[in-house]
């Protein structure tokens, strides 16, 4: 697209009452946000949090529901009332909205994403507005953890996003919790991803959210690795949108990575679970992070797990994962074929030996230059 592609996630704590339902002024602000940025001529996608928020209290509970069905059943009621409440409001600015509901699964499966990809790329054409949720209802991993954090990554990845805007309820990334700290300080730009930037993070969570400040960092790591700048700030902010697109928003901006990963190399790290393990040896560790070979039967180790061929698995190296993978050989395969050079394997087989992972098919978990200096 030649328009510039915003994403922007609004979590259940800039959308809640104290009590913890739906607040619709807040709503309302979050909705105001968007339609300037829209009649800027920006193409929108909005990932949301708030259908728990929002159902709770017709089925009758006095709070937000703590266990896993209870939320889910709050999430199903919930959700049509939210879509309604945005749609309603962003017609009221000219801007029509369409509902997209994404499991795991449709990220981890290739096809699916594909799909996924074509539609939001459609009505982002067409000028309408998605707005983007966990299917809470049967995803019980977003509603143990929280995950629309990581969601609007993945989301802002696929559609080559040109800024992830995360709204919450800070500021942004300070050096130490700012509700325990009165000296924390504001981090306002931080142009790669450390691990002392990870231990920041720590759990600046809030009461109504399932996600805290790490899921924020993390989403920010897969943003950035998939050549996505990310900005956070406070969702309360009058003009927080706007200016978090002009780069002049109070907050923490994340710098984009200088070398995003392919297209497929981004869903392979990503977004696919791994069926299996494939524990290799320090000539193909070498191979793999210093050369960017392909992955050969002679330098693995040990197999874990069952798994067929052309199934996603996890290559580590001192125990510690290093890189992902799709393979050509089943585990029951690789049990025969593991530790042997390709002469051996071609006389057993009577045919070609193939790498058990093609460097095309494989992407790195890891830093070269930290495994180096390991």
């Amino acid at each position: 697209m030649d328009v510039a592609v915003v994403v922007v996630k609004v979590g259940s704590s800039s959308l809640s009452n104290p009590s913890g339902g739906l607040d619709r002024d807040k709503l309302q602000h979050i909705v105001d946000e968007l339609a300037g940025l829209y009649r800027d001529g920006v193409s929108l996608l909005l990932v949301s949090s708030g259908a728990v928020a929002a159902g709770f209290n017709k089925l009758g509970f006095r709070r937000r529901p703590r266990s896993i069905a209870a939320r889910q059943a709050a999430a199903a009621v919930g959700q049509g009332i939210l879509i309604e409440e945005y749609t309603h409001r962003l017609q009221q600015h000219g801007i029509t909205a369409a509902q997209i509901l994404l499991n795991r699964s449709d990220f981890s499966d290739r096809t699916r994403y594909v799909n996924a990809f074509n539609t939001l790329m459609l009505l982002l054409r067409k000028r309408i507005l998605p707005i983007i949720n966990e299917n809470d209802t049967v995803s019980v991993d977003e509603l143990t953890f929280g995950d629309n954090d990581r969601l609007s990554a993945l989301v802002a990845g696929m559609v080559k996003a040109d800024l992830l805007i995360l709204l919450s309820d800070v500021d942004g990334l300070y050096d130490a919790n700012p509700h325990e700290v009165r000296e924390a300080k504001l981090i306002s730009d931080v142009p790669h991803i450390t691990p002392e930037i990870e231990r920041m993070a720590g759990d600046a969570g809030s009461p109504f959210g399932t996600g805290g400040m790490r899921s924020k960092v993390e989403a920010a790591k897969i943003a950035t690795a998939s050549g996505v700048p990310v900005f956070l700030g406070r969702a309360d902010r009058p003009g927080i949108v706007r200016d978090a697109y002009h780069g002049r928003a109070r907050g923490t901006y994340f710098s984009a990575s200088g070398e995003p990963l392919p297209n497929r190399k981004q869903w392979l790290r990503f977004m696919t679970q791994e069926a299996g393990k494939l524990g290799v040896d320090d000539g193909a560790a070498k191979a793999l992070l210093s050369q960017g070979k392909s992955l050969l039967a002679s330098g693995i180790r040990t197999v874990s797990g069952e798994f067929a061929a052309g199934e996603v698995v996890l290559i580590t190296y001192r125990g510690e994962p290093i890189g992902k993978g799709i393979t050509r050989y089943s585990s029951q395969q690789l049990e025969q074929l593991k530790g042997k050079r390709s002469e051996e394997i071609e006389a057993q087989l009577n045919m070609p030996a193939e790498p058990v992972i093609h460097r095309d098919q494989l992407v790195l978990l890891v830093e070269k230059e930290s495994v180096q200096r390991s």
